[in-house]
């Protein structure tokens, strides 16, 4: 009767959501580093504040918060990267990551978007086509309406993205309410 241990079918699922939560802490601990190069005093910075109510609503270990933060004052090697990209049916997206290897990350994010029918854009050739919201999130001026198929491409290109460790956050001009942002 292999793999019927109750003890295994606990290991298989806690496994699972330890990764899941290691990438999540991984995300939120790098947007608290970059966030705090600036100034590593939360009542000063709110975009660190910001950052640290975020990842404590995650549940991350207060440790690993004030290892971020001590992090950024002494390791200068994260950097904020935006990438501008096209995906299926024409549909701009702006990716936001933080990175240690900008090189890696843009060739990364390359071979994603060439996966999935999408292509990289110049510097400012989709960023236009955005505002952003006090929050920092990235909301579209201008709508655009893509069609069905295409609709479903870009979705399984924008959860590609996501789940990249580097990735932050994407932002698309698609029309349709599942491609919007929660802000």
């Amino acid at each position: 009767m292999a793999g019927h241990s109750h003890w295994k079918q606990i290991q298989r699922h806690k496994g699972s959501e330890d990764e899941r939560r290691a990438k999540l802490f991984a995300k939120l601990l790098a947007a608290i580093v970059v966030a705090a190069k600036t100034d590593p005093h939360p009542q000063f910075n709110p975009r660190l504040r910001a950052a640290v109510e975020k990842a404590r609503a995650a549940h991350v270990p207060h440790d690993n918060i004030d290892r971020a933060l001590t992090r950024a004052s002494e390791d200068k090697t994260f950097e904020e990267l935006r990438v501008e990209a096209y995906g299926p049916g024409g549909a701009a997206l702006l990716v936001d990551a933080i990175t240690d290897n900008k090189n890696r990350t843009i060739a990364e994010l390359r071979h994603i978007l060439s996966e999935h029918n999408g292509k990289l854009g110049e510097p400012g050739s989709v960023q236009w086509a955005f505002e952003a919201t006090e929050s920092g999130e990235w909301r579209p001026k201008f709508p655009a309406a893509i069609a069905d198929d295409a609709k479903k491409m870009l979705l399984l290109l924008k959860t590609a993205l996501e789940e990249h460790p580097d990735v932050q956050r994407v932002s698309t001009n698609a029309a349709s309410e599942q491609f919007r942002n929660p802000l």
